[in-house]
């Protein structure tokens, strides 16, 4: 998911722990039916890009077959663009406006204040208003079963993570993961090389190669292209995805994919928009709603994993499990989380520093 750099106090102070849930209390003046509404999305990549700005607009195909009209601009990036192709929609008589991007947010702030009647969601943020709303899934919950899938995938006990930026989004990822990898081999690794960048093939690529160089037998990605996939099956490894599925891009190596299912969130909002009784809300749930998921395991993966990640998803669902309960310690052996406890959902979101058994480091 495409986001820019930001301070962790900032992001503290501002996240509503009511994720999910009705959070400012704002309401936006405009009252709109299915002939008035118009819904426009503004891309950070393409809408057929085969990872998360694809996943965006099968969440906009889900609103038009509502019968309602949509529109959207991609290959916004994230800088005073983005306000133009904000502007632009509401131009094209868009009055509700979702943003996708991470680095859309203040610019998504910007043009709220001046279009009161409008309403807004930003994909991924914590800075909200009267009519505008933040929503994200809980990834790191699909994150953790894929961990187990790569954990009884490999033999070297040394698993690949190509990442874009070091964001919490990225680290509590990262850390689900690898949380999920050692809960069925505890002395598994998982090594994290930084790209910065959220879509560049080239790069992505090299960097999967340089840790499948290393040795690493499996490979998962924090990534919107295929590449890390594609490497992976090139070096006879095995990899998973993002995003959406993707089994076909490398079918030799492809054991899953942690899956945004935005259309949960962007159905729901619109029927509140026109029943009336929309409010500015901090949306984040997770493999409860069907807000993201892990795709159908194919055949490459070990014996026994679809019992394992069965067993582990009905605990996640019914809360007996916790992927971010205690004891957790950092890489330097520290514990962090006490057992018998959990971190609160505003830990979980603010996270920025890696769990034991994770290679690399989280740049200041």
């Amino acid at each position: 998911m495409k986001k820019a750099l930001i301070l962790l106090t900032m992001a503290a102070a501002l996240f509503a722990t009511s994720c999910g849930k009705k959070a400012d209390g704002g309401k936006a003046a405009a009252q709109l039916t299915k002939d008035t509404i118009k819904v426009g999305f503004v891309y950070i990549g393409t809408h057929n890009d085969e990872g998360y700005t694809q996943a965006h607009d099968q969440g906009r195909l889900a609103i038009e077959a509502m019968g309602i009209k949509t529109a959207y601009v991609e290959n916004v990036p994230e800088n005073a663009d983005a306000e133009k192709a904000i502007r632009d929609l509401i131009d094209q008589g868009c009055n509700v406006v979702y943003t996708t991007s991470f680095g859309f947010m203040d610019w998504t702030l910007k043009v709220a204040e001046e279009f009161p009647n409008v309403y807004f969601g930003h994909c991924s943020g914590y800075k909200r208003a009267a009519n505008v709303s933040t929503f994200f899934g809980k990834a790191y919950q699909a994150r953790y079963l894929a961990g187990i899938v790569a954990g009884l995938r490999t033999k070297a006990g040394k698993i690949g993570y190509v990442a874009a930026m070091p964001i919490p989004e990225v680290i509590r990822g990262i850390n689900a993961f690898t949380i999920g990898v050692r809960s069925v081999n505890p002395k598994a690794t998982v090594e994290v090389i930084w790209t910065n960048t959220w879509f560049d093939p080239a790069v992505e690529k090299q960097a999967a190669l340089e840790l499948l160089n290393k040795g690493c037998d499996v490979m998962a990605q924090h990534q919107d292209t295929t590449a890390t996939q594609i490497a992976a099956q090139e070096k006879g490894a095995w990899a998973i995805g993002y995003n959406t599925p993707t089994p076909t891009a490398a079918p030799a190596a492809y054991l899953t994919a942690p899956l945004f299912h935005w259309a949960t969130f962007y159905t729901d909002d619109v029927k509140q928009i026109l029943a009336g009784t929309w409010t500015s809300r901090a949306y984040w749930t997770g493999l409860d709603t069907g807000m993201i998921s892990l795709d159908a395991l194919t055949a490459n993966v070990a014996p026994g994993t679809a019992e394992a990640v069965e067993a582990a998803k009905a605990k996640i669902v019914s809360g007996e499990l916790n992927p971010f309960a205690g004891p957790i310690a950092d890489q330097a052996g520290t514990v962090k989380v006490a057992a018998g406890s959990a971190m609160t959902d505003e830990e979980v979101w603010n996270m920025g520093w890696f769990v034991q058994g994770v290679i690399g480091n989280v740049p200041n």
